[in-house]
């Protein structure tokens, strides 16, 4: 099982902060999981396009979409920020 932490507008367009999922097998990597996540529809699909400028952490460190997944994982997904 991993937990996935939505941040920001992520959180508001998807109506939640976070969840646990069962990791299936084909989930490797930071990159296989948004696919899973768009596949299910919306809002996911918008939200998590591939369009969208996106950043990650795993366990929180900054994560590459070629960063492997694991249960107990911890991924965060968020939109960049500045500051002021």
């Amino acid at each position: 099982m991993i937990v996935i932490r939505y941040f920001a507008r992520l959180r508001e367009r998807l109506g939640q902060d976070q969840e646990r999922l069962e990791r299936p097998a084909e989930i490797g990597s930071v990159a296989d999981l948004l696919v899973h996540l768009r596949r299910r529809g919306e809002p996911w699909a918008s939200a998590l396009g591939e369009s969208e400028t996106l950043l990650t952490a795993v366990n929180q460190e900054l994560a590459r979409p070629d960063t492997a997944l694991r249960d107990g994982d911890e991924v965060a997904i968020f939109p960049p920020v500045t500051g002021g």
